[in-house]
C-alpha cells in the first residue's frame, strides 16, 4: 500500500513538473547592452551636449546636479538599464566622461521621426530627427570597432564588443513630438492625422536599417496622453466640452490613440518582414493615462499641475519654465522654481514626468502586463515565453 501511494506521489510530481511555466519557459537574455532611440522621454545628455545643459533644479531628486536629463531624477531608460544590470547608458553626442561598453543612446530632447525642416530655435524641436539618430549609430558602430579593435588600450574598455551589436537590446520612445509640431504650427488635427501614417512608414524604415546592422532584439514604446501634458493643454485650449472628466483634452488623446494604434500594426508588419526578430511592442499609453486617472490610487496629488514651473493654471509658463531666471534689479532670480516634494507629482515641468512617475510607469512594463507579446523586459530577446 505505501509502495502504491509512493508511486502515485512521484507520478503526480512528475506530471505536474512537465507542465509549462510561462515564467521559467525562457532563459533571460543577458542583454550586454542598450542602444536607444528618442525624444526627451530618454534623453540622456545628447540635447544639453549640443545645445546647452538642462539647468537646475533638473536632476535633484537622485543626481548631484543637472545630469543631461529633463526631469527631477532618472528616466524609463535609466530603470531599464538598472534593471539589466548596466550602468546609464551615455548620450552619444556628450564627449566628456562617455563609456559605450555597454551601448549607447541617441535619444536627443525634441526629437521626431520626420525630418524638422526648421530650426530649434524657430520651431523648438531638435533637428536631430531619427533618421540623424540612426546615421549616429551606422556611423558609431563601424567606427567603434575600428578603434576598438585597431587602437586597442583604453578604447576596449570603453567602446562594445562586436557581438555586443547582434546581442543587444534596441529600445525606441519616440512619436510624442511628431504630433505636437503639428499643433504648434497651427496644423489642424485633421492635418495631423493626414501625416500620421508616413511617420509611422519612416519609423519602420528605420528598424529596418537598425535590423541591417545587426539589430535582432527591439522594445518600443508607444507614445504617451499628450492631450493631459502642460504644455499641450496651456497652448491648445480646447471647448470646455472636448476636456475629460480627468481634465485632459480629448482631442489630442485621440489622436495620440490613432498613433498607437498605427504604431501597434507598424510592429506587427515588421515581425512579418523580420522573422529573425524579436519585437515588443509596450503600452506605456495606458500607465501614463492611469497616473492622472488613478493618482490618488498610486501614491500622487497633483496629476497635471506641474512641479517645476511658473504661474499659470497648471504652474507652466513656456517663456519662463523650469530653471527659468528673470534679472531683478541688475540679479539673476530663479522664477522656474522646483516644488519641495517632487515625488507626489505625475508631471515635472510641463512636459516631462517626474523621477517618481517614469519609476512607477517602468515597474509596470518590466515584467511585460503591458507588452505585447506579455514579454519581460529580461526576456525581451524571445519572440514568446512557451
Amino acid at each position: 500500500m505505501e509502495s502504491h501511494s509512493l508511486i502515485i506521489a512521484f507520478t503526480t510530481f512528475l506530471a505536474l513538473s512537465l507542465i509549462p511555466c510561462p515564467s521559467l519557459a525562457k532563459h533571460p537574455c543577458n542583454f550586454p547592452a542598450v542602444f536607444n532611440f528618442g525624444d526627451s522621454n530618454s534623453d540622456t545628455g545628447g540635447l544639453s551636449a549640443v545645445f546647452g545643459q538642462a539647468p537646475p533644479p533638473n536632476g535633484r531628486s537622485y543626481f548631484p546636479g543637472p545630469a543631461g536629463r529633463y526631469s527631477d531624477g532618472r528616466l524609463i531608460v535609466d530603470f531599464i538599464a538598472e534593471s539589466l544590470g548596466l550602468p546609464y547608458l551615455s548620450a552619444y553626442l556628450d564627449a566628456l566622461g562617455a563609456n559605450f561598453s555597454h551601448g549607447a543612446n541617441f535619444a536627443t530632447a525634441g526629437s521626431t521621426i520626420r525630418l524638422q525642416n526648421r530650426t530649434l530655435q524657430q520651431s523648438g524641436f531638435s533637428p536631430i530627427s531619427l533618421n540623424v539618430q540612426y546615421n549616429e549609430f551606422y556611423d558609431f558602430r563601424r567606427r567603434s570597432q575600428t578603434l576598438r579593435n585597431g587602437l586597442g588600450g583604453i578604447f576596449k574598455q570603453l567602446l562594445p564588443k562586436e557581438e555586443s551589436f547582434s546581442r543587444a537590446l534596441y529600445t525606441f520612445d519616440i512619436g510624442q513630438n511628431d504630433l505636437t509640431s503639428g499643433y504648434f504650427a497651427n496644423m489642424s488635427l485633421h492635418q495631423v492625422k493626414l501625416y500620421i501614417p508616413d511617420v509611422l512608414q519612416q519609423f519602420s524604415e528605420i528598424v529596418k536599417w537598425v535590423h541591417s546592422q545587426g539589430g535582432r532584439f527591439f522594445w518600443i514604446h508607444n507614445t504617451g496622453p499628450v492631450g493631459c501634458l502642460p504644455y499641450v493643454l496651456d497652448r491648445e485650449p480646447v471647448p470646455a466640452s472636448d476636456y475629460d472628466q480627468y481634465g485632459c483634452a480629448t482631442p489630442f488623446n485621440d489622436l495620440a490613440q490613432y498613433f498607437n494604434r498605427g504604431l501597434k500594426q507598424a510592429v506587427m508588419e515588421l515581425r512579418k518582414a523580420l522573422p529573425d526578430s524579436a519585437i515588443t511592442y509596450v503600452d506605456v499609453y495606458s500607465l501614463k493615462y492611469a497616473l492622472v486617472s488613478q493618482h490618488k490610487k498610486y501614491g500622487f496629488e497633483y496629476p497635471l499641475r506641474t512641479c517645476c514651473g511658473h504661474g499659470g493654471k497648471y504652474n507652466f509658463n513656456v517663456k519662463l519654465g523650469c530653471g527659468g531666471k528673470k534679472t531683478i534689479n541688475g540679479k539673476e532670480v530663479l522664477i522656474g522654481k522646483s516644488c519641495k516634494n517632487p515625488e507626489v507629482y505625475v508631471n515635472w515641468d510641463g512636459v516631462h514626468y517626474t523621477q517618481a512617475a517614469n519609476k512607477w510607469i517602468f515597474n509596470q512594463i518590466k515584467d511585460g502586463s503591458y507588452s505585447d507579446p506579455p514579454i519581460p523586459l529580461n526576456k525581451a530577446c524571445h519572440k514568446t515565453l512557451s
